[in-house]
């Protein structure tokens, strides 16, 4: 190893020790599907799926649309929101589990449609966490010196994936995609991200086949599936504990929240983390799967958006979000809500 003292000193960036969000952006299918148009392949009813999972509508995109143009919707939005140039910024990262193709990225595409080539551009997989591994990215990058405003989306079109027959999953899902964009800052405005993974329940979750199947002709179009059952409960007990943790990493209390925003995987899952992480009645909690379904990696930002909109008094104030789902992988951390 050459010495210290004949090697060249290298200049090793460094960023601002704190970012924040500056804004969302949102994009949602053009379709509202209520789930009477869904319970004939599934034998089932509107009372049921109401009853089990809190849905009455969800959105679902027309079939020429696709994860990359709801993508670029909504960073376009948050862009606009934040109130920056989009040549300012120079990272784009998109967490999806439905890129039409596996390469190349949607977030070069989205990066070139908002005007910030030659933005570093990559996909990340964490399922329903995909939006909090964004951000803890888009924060560590920044800090680092790495990129100066990032743009985080989280971006589904889960209907391509969807099996109308299948009764463990098809009546939940739904096409969208949320975004943030992500900056320096003078305050502390995104705390610790607690995350990790359990694959020795990837079974729980996933696709039923792999490509390499369905192009051999021994399998179907691959499609999601989920053992309920398993991720309810693993959801319920487990992430709580993750939740908890976020929330003693940053310092703060459930009293000190003004939002909860867990992933929208099912409203019987949203009121048991309520209750379990015994929120006060002043934090108001995302909804949103109620008229969006469960749109994965998009949910979270989705439901963020849909608060402040409707809420406007939250800006200022923190939230905690949480990501949970295939791999299985989780996300959480607190943000001031822009």
């Amino acid at each position: 190893m050459t010495d210290a003292p004949t090697r060249p000193a290298l200049v090793q960036p460094t960023g601002p020790a704190h970012t924040r969000i500056y804004a969302y952006g949102a994009a949602r299918g053009e379709n509202a599907v209520p789930n009477d148009d869904l319970v004939g392949p599934i034998d089932s009813s509107d009372e049921w799926i109401r009853q089990r999972t809190g849905i009455i509508t969800r959105v679902r995109a027309n079939a020429g649309t696709t994860a990359i143009d709801l993508a670029a919707d909504a960073a376009a939005e948050a862009i606009a929101t934040a109130g920056i140039d989009p040549s300012l910024v120079d990272a784009v990262i998109v967490a999806t589990i439905s890129n039409p193709k596996q390469t190349p990225s949607v977030s070069a595409i989205v990066a070139d449609r908002i005007g910030a080539n030659p933005a570093a551009a990559y996909d990340l997989n964490a399922a329903c966490a995909g939006f909090a591994y964004g951000v803890a990215q888009a924060d560590a990058l920044i800090r680092a010196g790495a990129a100066h405003y990032a743009v985080v989306v989280g971006a589904e079109k889960l209907s391509d994936v969807v099996d109308p027959t299948d009764r463990s999953i098809s009546f939940l899902l739904g096409d969208g995609a949320g975004a943030a964009v992500v900056g320096p800052s003078e305050f502390a405005g995104i705390g610790p991200t607690v995350w990790g993974s359990d694959g020795s329940k990837s079974d729980a979750v996933g696709m039923n086949h792999t490509l390499t199947e369905f192009r051999d002709g021994t399998a179907p179009w691959p499609t999601l599936r989920q053992e309920g059952p398993t991720v309810f409960r693993w959801a319920v007990w487990e992430m709580v504990k993750v939740a908890r943790q976020a929330l003693e990493e940053a310092g703060v209390q459930p009293s000190d929240l003004a939002a909860f925003v867990p992933h929208q995987a099912n409203m019987r899952i949203i009121d048991e983390f309520a209750k379990q992480l015994k929120l006060p009645d002043t934090v108001v909690i995302g909804r949103d799967i109620e008229t969006t379904g469960n749109t994965s990696a998009a949910s979270i930002p989705l439901a963020t958006h849909r608060l402040l909109a409707e809420h406007p008094e939250l800006s200022g104030g923190l939230a905690l979000q949480i990501g949970f789902g295939a791999g299985l992988v989780f996300g959480a951390q607190v943000v001031v809500l822009p």
